[in-house]
């Protein structure tokens, strides 16, 4: 055991009023724990990513960090039953002349299992190869019985358009078809508590949201996001996405760490209500602080304005409208070309692109 350093922190009657708490001598933390009348203390910091033990609570015997749950016994330090492997250092405690007094030197060291890291994790790397252009439909219907989305039917004209006449790889994502939870708010605990991967993937192996993860950030030069308009904002399910997408935008806060470079967004809005430019500019506001650059004219656009609820009129307009799905096809024409100038040697084997007829100014708001 280290040479004893027994530190005063005071009377022992200060510490009796709270079952945990978090107590400091100098720069060093330590989770202190009083239960049934029997002072404990754990080293404060977790071994995951370095959560305050002392600030979490108790589950019986076991400290629980509050960024993550991770939990560890509040005498033995030792993880809860199946990770005890992952243990964080004991300092001894005592009481003389009604004063408490802990050993900064811990009496255990520090251990941990060895966790592989997630596959979300590796270094982004581009490899050489044809432009890539992810889909993202944040539509919300029901699966079993699907309707007619008209974001959704530009969505898929663009990226039909990207692989057969751009020469793009392509794919298509529909986020209501993916089981994922709601951000639960780790960055309201700490800056650091909310990481990448997200804390959520990186917990939970059932959430399908790293498939958007790593279409973004690690495999796609294009991302085309296509969402209705609801209530004059962007679908639900756009905003359960971008809300568990802050984990890439806060790498650059506390890390210095850009996730997203060389990446071209551009959008497909519409709705059976007004209020297209704000819904826009949300869109480009979010994607462009993540890390994304846009195309001259990022985004088209289809409306039929407020009064219009003959809603099987809008969807019969958008399905017949030349216009709208030429606006979708060079709309990807023109984020293909910018992802191409950005990339430079990296792109290979795309053919030369066709069919971009209206590459000018396609911001499209439709009224009938």
């Amino acid at each position: 055991m280290a040479e004893e350093k027994w530190h005063d922190l005071g009377p022992a009657e200060r510490y009796r009023g709270a079952p945990l708490q978090e107590v400091r001598v100098d720069k060093t933390r330590f989770a202190l724990s009083y239960v049934n009348g029997e002072f404990r203390a754990i080293s404060g910091v977790c071994n995951h990513v370095a959560g305050p033990l002392g600030k979490g609570h108790l589950d019986g015997d076991y400290v629980v960090c509050p960024w993550h749950n991770w939990k560890f016994h509040r005498a033995t330090g030792l993880g809860e039953p199946g990770y005890e492997a992952d243990a964080v250092p004991v300092h001894e405690v005592k009481i003389e002349s009604g004063r408490l007094l802990i050993n900064l030197a811990p009496s255990t060291r520090r251990t941990r299992a060895p966790h592989d890291p997630h596959p979300l994790a590796r270094k982004i790397s581009r490899e050489a190869g044809p432009i890539r252009v992810v889909g993202i439909s944040t539509t919300v219907m029901d699966n079993a019985h699907p309707r007619y989305s008209t974001s959704d039917d530009l969505l898929a004209t663009a990226i039909r358009h990207a692989a057969e006449k751009l020469g793009a790889e392509a794919r298509h994502i529909h986020l209501r078809e993916l089981s994922f939870r709601p951000c639960e708010g780790y960055y309201s605990k700490a800056a650091e508590a909310c990481t990448w991967p997200c804390s959520i993937t990186q917990m939970d192996p059932t959430d399908q949201l790293d498939r958007v993860y790593e279409a973004i950030v690690h495999w796609a030069d294009v991302i085309l996001v296509a969402t209705p308009i609801r209530w004059g904002a962007a679908s639900s399910l756009y905003y359960k996405m971008v809300e568990r997408m802050n984990c890439i935008q806060n790498q650059v806060t506390i890390a210095n760490k850009v996730l997203l470079r060389n990446k071209v967004a551009a959008f497909i809005i519409t709705g059976g209500q007004d209020n297209i430019q704000a819904v826009a500019g949300q869109m480009l506001g979010f994607f462009t602080e993540i890390g994304c650059v846009v195309p001259q004219f990022p985004f088209i656009a289809h409306s039929r304005g407020w009064s219009a609820e003959d809603m099987e009129r809008n969807t019969d307009y958008v399905q017949r409208s030349r216009e709208l799905h030429e606006g979708a096809e060079a709309l990807v024409t023109r984020a293909v070309e910018m992802a191409k100038t950005l990339l430079g040697s990296q792109v290979s084997d795309a053919r030369t692109p066709r069919g971009g007829r209206k590459a000018h100014q396609l911001d499209v708001i439709a009224q009938l």
